[in-house]
């Protein structure tokens, strides 16, 4: 009537049926009221009388799920997700999957409604503006879990469209020779440019027990074993956004062992002994950002706790003196990094364990590592005179006979 007033159109005859669109009114399994509206075009009232079967339906038998759930904003539920997440894992997974969210997916996706979301959108996304295989297959994982959790969660999205991405780039190996640790004679170049503090730390204990730099850092005078000459591996220190944190476990959960120290590493402790008389208590863990440092055996130079800077800049520093240093080409992060690295000792302690005859199972005890294999593969390399050998054996020196 207001459109097309009497006065102007005459007068018409009122209908008793709605001929315009039609309102399916409902109530959802907590008892409030929806609705939905259907336009004429759209079925009107045969269209909203079968949204209202299917939908009491669900409702009955507990399948219903509320359409506006699913247009909620792939940041806004990451939060959701994330403070449930963030207690979960350790404290450097918890890094690494906020750094993948941060760097990779909130910026592309965060503003899309989790119902937008489609496979061959976040494939061509993964493709093209992921870089390298490591990176890929992170972003994929935390993209499963995120939306995973979304069709737990009352179903808002009913299928994961993450779920058959394929991590498209090509895992890039390093060349071995950029693997290898030093050998004892670039060593040996090395520790002499240390200052004397740090060939203590690094020569004498480190490049004698292969700890990872987050153990002997965390190292507390109570796990250590006088009688014995043992190191009880029971804590790590970690950066948290650039703060040094306590862990309670180790890196993985064969990293609780125990190491025997040799003759050179124990004067290495008693130095640091005498040097800070640590206390020989037990501190509980608490936040972890309380280091308790008093009771830590190995520090740096002015007694605070060691992290990666305190040990990174003497070394780095040590390498470029004794003209050991070297750039290596990163194909996966597509940077340049030096070699030698600080965490290589590992890698010389299993390759003199290996050459001594030591058992693999007893080297992976020591090592701290869950699997066997990854003790020959990875941390184990070619012998120093591996190479001088092969080349007199070819070229007619010892080991070759000639038979008619």
């Amino acid at each position: 009537m207001e459109e097309y007033p009497p006065e102007e159109y005459g007068e018409r005859k009122k209908h008793r049926d709605c001929i315009g669109a039609w309102q399916a009114r409902y109530r959802d399994p907590a008892g409030k009221q929806r609705s939905k509206n259907f336009k004429i075009k759209d079925g009107g009232k045969t269209a909203a009388e079968a949204f209202l079967d299917k939908t009491r339906t669900d409702v009955r038998e507990r399948r219903y799920r509320d359409p506006k759930r699913s247009q909620i904003r792939l940041a806004a539920w990451w939060q959701e997700f994330w403070d449930v997440e963030k207690k979960k894992g350790k404290l450097t997974t918890r890094n690494r999957k906020m750094g993948i969210w941060t760097k990779y997916i909130n910026p592309k996706w965060g503003g899309y409604r989790l119902i937008d979301l489609e496979y061959m959108a976040l494939q061509r996304w993964l493709t093209h503006e992921v870089p390298g295989y490591d990176s890929q297959k992170k972003a994929k994982e935390l993209l499963i879990a995120v939306l995973a959790a979304a069709i737990k969660d009352g179903e808002r999205i009913s299928v994961n469209p993450a779920v058959n991405l394929e991590v498209t780039a090509t895992r890039k190996k390093k060349h071995p020779d950029d693997l290898k640790p030093p050998t004892e004679a670039q060593y040996a170049l090395i520790h002499a440019a240390l200052p004397p503090y740090y060939q203590v730390i690094l020569k004498d204990f480190a490049h004698e027990t292969g700890l990872r730099p987050g153990e002997y850092a965390g190292l507390r005078l109570h796990c250590i074993d006088d009688d014995e000459r043992l190191a009880h591996i029971k804590e790590i220190l970690v950066l948290d956004g650039g703060r040094l944190v306590r862990q309670l476990a180790p890196k993985t959960d064969a990293g609780f062992r125990t190491v025997p120290l040799t003759d050179r590493a124990w004067t290495a402790v008693e130095f640091m002994k005498a040097r800070w008389a640590p206390a020989r208590t037990r501190s509980a863990i608490g936040d972890g950002y309380d280091l308790h440092v008093e009771e830590l055996l190995i520090r740096g130079p002015r007694g605070a706790a060691l992290n990666v800077n305190n040990l990174s800049r003497p070394w780095h520093r040590a390498t470029v003196q004794a003209g050991v240093a070297r750039k290596v080409y990163n194909p996966e992060t597509k940077r340049h990094e030096w070699w030698p690295r600080v965490y290589d000792y590992r890698h010389t302690v299993t390759t003199r364990l290996h050459g001594a005859g030591v058992p693999e199972k007893d080297a992976q005890s020591v090592l701290g590592q869950e699997r066997g294999g990854r003790v020959t593969w990875v941390y184990t390399h070619e012998s120093e005179d591996a190479r001088e050998r092969v080349r007199d054996a070819l070229g007619g020196g010892r080991g070759l006979r000639v038979v008619s």
